[in-house]
């Protein structure tokens, strides 16, 4: 049982005779959370946005060199809940709308924790889709729907020999997730038919009855509490229910070889410092300090490359560099995100200054965030270039610092998070879920009102996820939109590069943007008079783009789409060889263009008609940059799993026979090559 209190958010008690210390289990799949001297890393959805798989894997080499600096065994991530619903609050910790997508970025993160010697545990298993009833709520789905949608993700978590898996709070057909045993138990789906080998822990209070329901059902570790207490333990009574023999003496050896496996396979018994941190108070804590230039580089890296251009008219951007000679311009810059948010709210719930994370347990340290009007005034000290700032969202004063601007750059947010009961946003309601899909403290209207007196207007959103644009997207002064995501603590910086061309923008939209919430066929439910609601999946396998595809729905901003600057490319060759279940696809990409920069090239498979499968779904991507006149083959490699799909008749996963097409292309509706093959 997790122990109360302790240095950690999850402690498990130190076996002093077999030399075991405290095993240390610390937020969050974005950095280590609550601890002083750690590095705010860009969220989950960002490292996705990338579509590099190189980078995702460094993402978490460096996130666990912070944790094992700090001493903290076990890394509560990744966070992998595949988005189902648009207004989901916590959709940003995870990797996007694309169950390959959340895979890739799953083992890659994986991978490079645990070569650290840090455990993770890959959370939340499963159906965990919304905040709104999290604790009470029946996520209600097939089968078919239940693997091949969301499970297949924690099979990658498997396959990169993830050693925790944490179960979610809600209810799975009925049956809570901690206590599912088809779900969790030796002979259930993640034990037996994944074949994890690992422990699995509860999330903190998502236990419910009794320690042997519990136990015999498959959970190898309660944790009830640390830093924030939300119910009691059920594995107080343990050791009493072992003496009863409710529990086998045999099943307690098993949950105490699955959780010390784990630390023995990764090394922890041999030179892993001391947890030296102590996240109930400042007593007890050493101060180490775990940051680095090199993850401070890093995190600039992955925030740039994941800055999604969505608009440019007539190659506005990027804006000419500050000099010293030439002449004099101004430059506005507007909206309560060009500042600092305030530093004291709990677990980041709330949103009065830049978003550069999301809030709950998930979130991560503001203290070393650099701001985007800190990074401006940096970046024109000294030159011709001056800065009018407005950093309030009244509209009034926007107006007037717009004015007379050579361009104005409007920064504007969507924020969400961890179930609060308090709203974060008296405006929206937020207390976690989205109640909508619009921008944050009357966004609309200040691009708006800025674009009346500004023709060159550029918008900046730092965003959870998917939000509508349609009342100021085609106004001709709009010439430019940039989607920079939750990117960390160099948000300020790296937006700077992207709007002077320091860089050239590569991000990918990891899920579609609509051109109205009601183009989404799934939302989350919010309160009724239910107290444990059913949430039934009827969508199945068609959401986001799968469902657009499959109903022919024109979206805002497809899934994978992105612009570059003056960077254009030319796909040919497409090839496809191998027999069976095992194929190669390779295709060749040049750079037509005038700058150097990177394509993302991403396959996407058709199914056999018999499969009943979504229209096209993502098999593949690679991250290739290109000089100018340059071109390179990209390769896929489609083997069992991405050709497999999950059978209910044979209760295990088949490659349909049949004909595939493959789709390549720079977005799942700019595809470029077509062709088939048949199993």
């Amino acid at each position: 049982m997790g122990q109360f209190g302790g240095r950690c958010v999850g402690n498990l008690n130190a076996v002093a005779r077999l030399n075991i210390p405290s095993i240390c289990l610390q937020d969050g799949p974005a950095g280590v959370r609550a601890v002083d001297l750690v590095s705010g890393f860009p969220a989950g959805i960002n490292a996705a946005a990338t579509f590099n798989r190189d980078l995702i894997r460094q993402r978490g080499v460096a996130i666990a060199e912070e944790f094992r600096t700090k001493g903290a065994h076990v890394y509560l991530g990744p966070s992998m809940d595949v988005m189902r619903a648009p207004e989901a609050g916590r959709l940003w910790e995870s990797f996007g709308a694309d169950t390959y997508l959340t895979g890739e970025s799953v083992y890659a993160t994986i991978i490079g924790v645990q070569s650290i010697g840090v455990q993770a545990c890959a959370k939340h298993l499963i159906l965990n889709n919304q905040e709104t009833y999290r604790f009470v709520e029946s996520s209600n789905a097939d089968q078919r729907t239940l693997i091949e949608r969301y499970v297949t993700p924690f099979w990658r978590a498997v396959d990169a020999n993830v050693t925790c898996v944490m179960c979610s709070y809600n209810r799975v057909n009925d049956t809570y997730a901690c206590q599912n045993p088809a779900l969790i138990g030796e002979t259930g789906l993640l034990k037996k038919t994944i074949g994890f080998e690992g422990f699995v822990v509860s999330d903190w209070g998502a236990t419910h009855g009794s320690a042997a329901d519990n136990a015999n059902s498959g959970l190898d570790v309660e944790m009830p509490g640390g830093w924030i207490l939300i119910g009691g333990g059920v594995y107080s009574d343990l050791e009493h229910e072992v003496a009863q023999g409710s529990v086998s003496v045999s099943t307690l050896d098993t949950m105490v070889i699955r959780v010390l496996t784990a630390y023995y396979r990764l090394g922890q018994d041999q030179g892993y410092p001391p947890t030296n941190f102590n996240v109930q108070s400042s007593s007890n804590n050493d101060h180490v300090n775990a940051r680095s230039n090199a993850h401070t580089s890093l995190i600039k890296t992955i925030a740039d490359a994941s800055a999604v251009l969505l608009k440019n008219v007539d190659n506005f951007l990027p804006l000419a560099a500050p000099s010293t000679s030439g002449p004099a311009r101004k430059i506005a810059l507007i909206g309560s995100d060009i500042g600092a948010p305030n530093k004291g709210c709990l677990l980041n719930a709330c949103d009065n200054g830049t978003l550069s994370i999301g809030w709950g347990s998930g979130t991560t340290t503001l203290e070393y965030l650099v701001t985007p009007l800190n990074a401006m005034n940096s970046a024109v000290a000294g030159t011709t270039t001056t800065l009018v700032t407005s950093p309030s969202d009244d509209q009034s004063k926007a107006a007037a610092a717009a004015t007379g601007a050579d361009v104005a750059l409007v920064f504007v947010n969507a924020d969400s998070g961890e179930y609060n009961v308090v709203p974060v946003d008296l405006e929206s309601g937020s207390t976690g879920d989205r109640p909508n899909l619009n921008l944050w403290h009357s966004g609309e209207a200040l691009i708006n009102a800025v674009t009346k007196v500004n023709k060159n207007t550029i918008v900046v959103m730092h965003l959870v996820g998917p939000t509508v644009v349609e009342s100021w997207i085609n106004n001709a002064n709009v010439k430019g939109v940039i989607m920079a995501g939750l990117p960390g603590e160099q948000s300020g910086p790296s937006i700077v590069d992207v709007l002077f061309g320091t860089v050239n923008p590569s991000g990918r939209l990891p899920y579609t943007i609509a051109k109205s919430a009601g183009d989404y066929n799934v939302h989350t439910v919010e309160f009724e008079f239910s107290l444990e609601p059913d949430i039934t999946y009827t969508e199945g396998l068609f959401t986001d783009y799968m469902y657009f595809d499959a109903h022919d729905i024109t979206p805002r901003f497809e899934f994978g789409f992105g612009l570059s600057y003056g960077f254009t490319t030319r796909y040919s060759s497409l090839q496809v060889s191998g027999s069976g279940s095992t194929r190669t696809v390779s295709a060749i990409v040049q750079n037509t263009g005038t700058r150097a920069g990177t394509e993302i090239v991403q396959l996407y498979l058709g199914f056999p008609a018999s499969a009943q499968e979504p229209p096209k779904l993502l098999r593949g991507f690679e991250s290739v940059p290109l000089d100018v006149g340059a071109q390179e083959t990209a390769t896929f490699p489609l083997g069992f799993n991405e050709l497999s799909v999950w059978s209910v008749t044979s209760q295990s996963r088949t490659v349909p026979p049949g004909t595939y097409t493959v789709y390549v292309g720079s977005s799942s509706r700019d595809i470029r090559l077509i062709t088939t093959f048949i199993v």
